[in-house]
């Protein structure tokens, strides 16, 4: 049984690995698939939360946004294609920040929304 569990738990490592690594590969390229669209409800929660809290590491904002990593990664990649986000990677740590044109947009939308 404990065989069976450390197997288990050995895949589960390697899943959430290579989950990370396609992350970082979308923000570091900064590349979106071409049909990729982004959700104006998404962008606001997303843009909300950083109005409020600030710089934030891609694991708070997920968490705050109630947004999976590959969704808010594609989601922050499309706003700094946009020059309304800027993500800094420093030892695989992705932080995320609006750029002073975000932050005009996000209060803008903001009073739409």
């Amino acid at each position: 049984m404990k065989d069976t569990h450390t197997i288990r738990e050995a895949q589960q490592i390697k899943l959430l690995e290579n989950r990370i690594a396609k992350i970082i590969k979308i923000v570091k390229s900064k590349k979106l698939e071409t049909s990729f669209e982004p959700s104006m409800k998404t962008l606001s929660r997303i843009m909300k939360v950083m109005m409020e809290n600030g710089t934030k590491g891609k694991t708070q904002l997920s968490l705050d946004t109630n947004l999976n990593y590959a969704r808010l990664a594609k989601h922050i990649v499309w706003l700094e294609k946009k020059g309304l986000a800027k993500s800094t990677i420093e030892d695989n740590k992705i932080s995320v920040a609006l750029t002073t044109t975000g932050r005009e947009f996000a209060s803008v939308i903001s009073k739409i929304i």
